[in-house]
């Protein structure tokens, strides 16, 4: 009893302080241009927001995605059509300029720190390829992040996204009642996500959007608040992840996966291994001002 009294007066505590940063923080928010205020309505009121490369114009747009596919070929060489169960393949990226420079364009931090309300903290990036599946594991299944309490991911794919494919999917938030809402966070809780069949008893299927799309698609999403899955897919399906929170995120064990060693990096030659020095000799290091490397748990 003791014991769930304090838990709640710790949360109530931290929920108190986190609504007094970001009041505080407030003031200190940058001003948007009229285009990167549409994106940032657009994701406090859906969660989320899709636009394209070329729309977005940011000037490492051509090193990012030359980096990218010169990596993609070193992808997938495995034969994965043997399994009902595909687990994706993931290079981290993070310390790769060409990658982490473009996740770190001032336009994307000042629209991702209006969104979260406090600095940023840039935790890396992921280069993914998704294989063929007939059975939903992972993050197939329906799921919310728990990292922070507002998570923001900007995904990037690489080719044409059809159905099927597995495009990135979501319920809309308006779509979804209160009590809808407690039956999603219980079955999330007691499984730890929820596959088509359970969520179509509880959200009919006619409510989710699908977001497919072509090469140089942008999807920029609250994957804490907005429930959300990959789809099932017959085909490959490659994109890039970059991942956002508040500096400090409330659970900072759980951002680690993106620079740490639960995946592999890259084989590079040589020349391409140097330039990446630079960058893996300052992570950890938080930087004045609003750019920062991505956050460690301290």
């Amino acid at each position: 009893m003791f014991t769930n009294v304090g838990d709640k007066f710790f949360s109530l505590r931290s929920e108190l302080d986190y609504r007094t940063s970001c009041w505080q923080h407030g003031k200190k928010l940058p001003k948007l241009a009229a285009s990167d205020r549409v994106i940032l309505d657009s994701i406090k009121r859906d969660g989320i927001h899709i636009t394209n490369l070329t729309e977005l114009g940011l000037n490492s747009t051509s090193q990012l995605l030359n980096s990218a596919y010169s990596l993609l070929p070193s992808m997938g060489t495995a034969n994965y059509r043997s399994s009902t169960q595909n687990p994706p393949e993931i290079y981290i990226v993070t310390d790769l300029p060409a990658f982490y420079n473009w996740g770190r364009e001032q336009r994307l931090f000042n629209i991702i720190e209006n969104y979260i309300g406090l600095p940023v903290a840039y935790h890396g990036v992921h280069l993914r390829k998704d294989f063929a599946n007939t059975e939903q594991f992972q993050t197939l299944l329906w799921h919310r992040d728990i990292e922070d309490r507002r998570v923001l991911k900007i995904i990037v794919y690489l080719n044409d996204v059809e159905e099927k494919h597995g495009p990135f999917e979501y319920v809309p938030i308006s779509l979804i009642s209160r009590s809808q809402a407690y039956r999603i966070k219980r079955q999330i809780k007691n499984l730890g996500g929820i596959d088509d069949q359970t969520l179509n008893k509880i959200v009919p299927k006619s409510a989710w959007k699908s977001c497919p799309g072509p090469a140089g698609t942008v999807i920029f999403a609250d994957t804490r608040r907005i429930l959300h899955h990959g789809t099932l897919r017959t085909e490959e399906r490659s994109t890039l992840f970059f991942v956002y929170t508040a500096n400090p995120p409330k659970r900072p064990e759980l951002c680690t996966h993106y620079w740490d060693n639960t995946y592999p990096r890259p084989n590079l030659n040589r020349e391409f291994d140097e330039l990446k020095s630079p960058i893996r000799e300052g992570m950890g290091l938080k930087e004045e001002g609003r750019a920062i490397v991505p956050v460690f748990a301290e």
